[in-house]
């Protein structure tokens, strides 16, 4: 269906942060927009507060009338959804067009200039930080993010017709739906193994990805990815390298060097050097693409961050406590060092909620290596999500390889008042399942 043809577009699973920015761009296009979740998220506040109607009971009696119109009506589903769901039956047994989100996103690209940040680590930051940089450059852009950037409070940058700017997420190969003329690769280590079954057939996915841009000038890849493309990062052969770092007053501070020139004396604010180098993505896409250097090197000194990613929740003398999204072992890695950089002397507790069994059992010894990098860090159950319990996959197998000093498996329900009474300078919660939901609880109970 042609994006000018769709009246009402209904999303199951509306509640997902790459799902809701879908929505907030149809609602903005002026379609009828509505959707279903199981349970309410502050996401969801945030979209029905943005005029979308939103219920949490898996009933057909909800549809409103101008979502049964199937010549007009586009439906999108989630992965996540089980095939046993009511309102996705109905919409399957007569006849209307359903997309998954990568899908959508495809339509929504291909008469588009479309940039594409695709990797299993950073996309999300980096897609921030481009959408931030061309926006703020005036560029006609709009911005699908997988995140609540925090200079925004939103989840999409932007309202162009001319560029965007997607998360090209290689779960279920979705990135191949998309249509690039930009795209970089931050990462591709192993990941969603239940998915490729194997890291050279995830490799393969990511070489197919690369393939659909025509111009390969116009591939730009960061250091560690094997895949050929305009190098990206730290190393002296990268052709957009970051050098002369220094930390001043929290800030980075350091040179760019581009194929053609050294800007000097660039100031960006995330920690950690995984985040230098998602920036320096997201500079060296908008600079070969054309926009002016020093529009670029201010965008990044006003770069926010995005929620749940490195976020401070509270930061005053007595207590730091930070949030983030880690949920693969080289994004604890990362979140590790950068908390270290800046916090090393204090006393750190970490508590970490693993993300899927699968994910636990394929990399449980490189999860126990990175979290022992916390001299002080507390197990919450696995978070299922999608998944049955594997046997012999739990938290506490995993607590067991933990070689830190305090270590401890505490139940989600207890958490709370575990924290108020632990003796701690900063406190990090890491983690993809629902401690994102507890974060405002936490923060609360911690001022208290």
């Amino acid at each position: 269906m042609e994006i000018s043809k769709i009246k009402s577009v209904f999303f199951i699973g509306i509640g997902g942060i790459g799902m809701s920015a879908l929505a907030r761009y149809f609602k903005f296009l002026g379609k009828n927009v509505a959707g279903y979740d199981r349970t309410p998220t502050q996401l969801t506040d945030e979209l029905e507060e943005a005029g979308i109607d939103i219920h949490f009971e898996d009933n057909v009696e909800l549809l409103e009338e101008e979502y049964k119109d199937k010549e007009g009506t586009l439906v999108v589903i989630t992965p996540a959804i089980p095939s046993s769901h009511k309102q996705w039956a109905y919409f399957k047994n007569n006849g209307f067009d359903i997309r998954k989100r990568a899908e959508v996103l495809g339509l929504i690209t291909k008469d588009t200039y479309c940039f594409a940040v695709a990797g299993t680590h950073g996309k999300t930051t980096t897609t921030s930080i481009l959408g931030h940089l061309l926006f703020q450059a005036n560029i006609d852009v709009t911005a699908f993010v997988g995140g609540v950037v925090e200079n925004y409070q939103t989840n999409l940058i932007g309202s162009g017709t001319t560029v965007t700017v997607v998360e090209a997420d290689e779960f279920d190969r979705s990135f191949l739906k998309l249509y690039p003329n930009t795209a970089c690769i931050t990462s591709t280590e192993a990941d969603h193994l239940d998915i490729f079954g194997t890291a050279d057939e995830m490799l393969t996915a990511f070489h197919d990805f690369a393939d659909k841009v025509e111009d390969k000038t116009r591939v730009f890849t960061a250091d560690g990815v094997s895949l050929e493309g305009v190098r990206v990062g730290f190393a002296e052969d990268a052709k957009f390298r970051v050098a002369n770092i220094k930390i001043v007053d929290g800030w980075y501070v350091f040179d760019i060097i581009t194929p053609t020139e050294q800007i000097k004396d660039v100031r960006f604010g995330l920690p950690g050097h995984h985040n230098l180098s998602n920036a320096l993505v997201a500079f060296a896409m908008a600079y070969t693409y054309g926009v002016d250097k020093d529009l670029l090197v201010k965008g990044l000194e006003s770069f926010q961050g995005v929620r749940r990613r490195f976020s401070y929740k509270l930061r005053s003398g007595k207590l730091i406590y930070i949030d983030d999204y880690a949920h693969h072992p080289t994004e604890i890695l990362a979140v590790s060092q950068a908390v270290h950089e800046l916090y090393g002397d204090k006393k750190i507790v970490a508590v970490f909620q693993p993300h899927l069994f699968s994910r636990t059992r394929d990399f449980m010894g490189e999860f126990a290596k990175a979290l022992s990098t916390f001299d002080n860090i507390v197990l919450l159950d696995i978070y299922p999500a999608r998944e049955e319990p594997i046997e012999g996959i739990t938290s506490a197998a995993l607590l067991e390889d933990i070689t830190s000093s305090n270590k401890e498996l505490v139940a989600k329900e207890s958490l709370i008042n575990y924290l108020k009474g632990v003796e701690a300078d900063v406190i990090l919660t890491i983690g993809a399942g629902d401690i994102g939901e507890m974060v405002s609880e936490i923060k609360r109970e911690l001022e208290n």
